[in-house]
């Protein structure tokens, strides 16, 4: 039986991860740490832990003791936080990375997955339907730290046979945690506004359009993809992330559906051009023919859910 340890476990991947592994794998199986206290949920349904990935030798004491096999890695500040702390933001996600590399090689934890993100693109990257291979020149802190996990990621692959794995997450959504510093955290905020405030007032313009996935959509297929069996795997840096496209404007007439009186505003801050310099849409098929990746959350759905819940949240 597997043995799995999530690093990151408290944040908006990681909580929800941590649940559905441990539906698949048994709760006793599945190892959540963070240096930040975790859900109820988590807290009460298995083991926790305070664990520092930048710890490496209680990192590796963790892993043997445990007898884990595998790690998914989510540690890292985001985009907007990382533009402004840039040589910290960059210390942190690359030694969460290399360390974990590191016991990997030297423990049987082999199989490592690390998330990287549509910020590994540029602004001289097609805009469009960006392909799997194509030109990568991130302008953030995030994006080159992002590419640079991805090369390092399949060094240690093709050097000493670690089973990396990884995906080029677009922006998230989610109701069950808040925004953790990214580009793409208005499409979390404006659902909570809606409903608190009937307004909302946006950071970035309003045709700018982004890749996005409904968290359910995108854990499930986090998983699919290291369940997959190794032959299947062309691609050893990440894979694409296609998710659903839309602009603020076009989320916000979804939310007028719901709430008639909702209003929106634009002020665009130093996330604009961070968003302007990444792609509108991706080309996931290399992801589809590899691993089988496969969303069900149109933005239609995914407003309804998101409405849904928040406004259950809010009751309680």
């Amino acid at each position: 039986m597997d043995n799995i340890l999530v690093i990151g476990s408290s944040g908006q991947i990681g909580s929800e991860l941590v649940m559905a592994l441990r539906k698949i794998y048994g709760n006793e199986h599945v190892f959540a740490t963070d240096i930040k206290q975790p859900t109820k949920e988590i807290r009460e349904s298995g083991p926790f832990q305070i664990l520092d990935v930048l710890d490496f030798k209680n990192l590796m004491h963790f892993v043997v003791r445990y007898k884990i096999t595998q790690i998914y890695n989510l540690a890292a500040v985001l985009s907007g936080n990382a533009e402004k702390i840039p040589l910290q933001a960059w210390d942190i996600n690359m030694k969460a990375l290399m360390n974990t590399l590191e016991v990997a090689r030297q423990s049987d934890a082999k199989k490592l997955f690390w998330p990287s993100s549509i910020a590994v693109f540029g602004p001289t990257t097609p805009r469009y339907n960006t392909p799997q291979l194509t030109v990568m020149e991130p302008n953030t802190v995030y994006g080159i730290s992002k590419l640079a996990g991805e090369r390092w990621g399949e060094y240690y692959y093709r050097r000493y046979n670690v089973d990396f794995r990884s995906v080029r997450y677009p922006g998230l959504i989610s109701y069950k945690t808040e925004p953790g510093g990214g580009t793409t955290d208005y499409a979390v905020e404006i659902f909570y506004d809606a409903l608190a405030k009937g307004t909302y007032q946006c950071f970035l313009k309003e045709d700018t359009a982004l890749p996005m996935m409904f968290m359910d959509d995108a854990i499930e297929n986090t998983i699919k993809l290291m369940e997959v069996d190794s032959s299947r795997l062309t691609h050893r840096s990440a894979y694409n992330m296609a998710g659903i496209s839309f602009d603020p404007k076009q989320l916000a007439e979804e939310i007028k559906k719901h709430i008639p009186a909702f209003t929106i505003t634009y002020k665009p801050d130093f996330r604009q051009p961070i968003a302007e310099s990444w792609p509108a849409s991706i080309d996931d098929s290399v992801s589809q023919q590899d691993w089988g990746l496969k969303t069900t959350y149109d933005l239609p759905k995914m407003t309804k859910v998101m409405l849904e819940k928040i406004r259950e949240k809010q009751k309680k």
